[in-house]
């Protein structure tokens, strides 16, 4: 397997062409994830037409790499397909709740973490996008996604066409916690965020953004409190015409 300590995310796609073969061989190559109940509560959308891609780029911010890149994969959060078997089955099925949506998000993003590792093996660069669920219902009406589907997530797919440096990451103990959850000091704060602080990258991004620190970057333009729960009340809003709040 391919070193994940290079992993990057990949924004720029050369014109080389996802052969339909290999794409096919990794998305079946993947369906060996773990799954709640052997039930693979997900289904992938993939997407090739230059005008459904231009469709969904709204959804995602007009992020370029949504119509450059040669293919977008749209995971979906998918109890419908399940329901569907169950009523064909003499059986009556319950999964038309919030609990349900959660087991089909989860089966969902282990698949999209498996296809990942998957497509790095090949050499393929991809780029997650969490604009999936900030308008998902542009998502579901582009896609025509019934009821008990939702989009959780999306790869834009390519030959890479460019090798971005390394994103950071916190040092190991800062997310690993022995036997029960340590709850961290100020002193703990400092020696794990610290070193991230003081990357030149990030020391230019506070002084582009005229803030006093990094953490004011994300919690005062990036991810503002405003956007979350108008967000959040989107999202919730979607849920329920996908059925999953009945």
């Amino acid at each position: 397997m391919k070193n994940l300590n290079l992993r990057r995310s990949i924004r720029r796609y050369s014109q080389r062409p996802v052969e339909d073969s290999l794409l096919n061989g990794l998305l079946d190559e993947a369906l060996r994830t773990q799954t709640m109940g052997n039930l693979q509560l997900y289904s992938v959308v993939v997407t090739r037409s230059e005008a459904l891609k231009q469709q969904l780029a709204p959804a995602h911010f007009n992020q370029p790499m949504v119509t450059q890149a040669p293919v977008v994969l749209t995971i979906c959060a998918d109890f419908n397909r399940t329901s569907q078997w169950a009523r064909c089955r003499q059986a009556d099925p319950g999964y038309d709740n919030f609990l349900s949506f959660i087991n089909a998000a989860t089966d969902a993003l282990l698949y999209t973490q498996t296809l990942c590792c998957l497509m790095d093996e090949q050499g393929l660069g991809y780029c997650f996008l969490g604009t999936t669920v900030y308008q998902p219902q542009l998502i579901i009406d582009v896609l025509k996604l019934p009821r008990l589907v939702m989009p959780v997530a999306t790869l834009t797919v390519g030959w890479p066409d460019e090798e971005p440096p390394l994103s950071d990451r916190l040092p190991l103990k800062a997310v690993v916690h022995a036997e029960t959850y340590h709850d961290y000091t100020p002193a703990d704060i400092d020696e794990y965020y610290v070193p991230k602080e003081q990357l030149a990258e990030n020391v230019h991004f506070v002084e582009l953004n005229h803030k006093q620190t990094l953490a004011q970057v994300f919690t005062d333009l990036r991810y503002t409190r405003k956007d979350n729960e108008a967000l959040s009340a989107t999202f919730l809003q979607t849920l329920r015409r996908q059925g999953f709040m009945d």
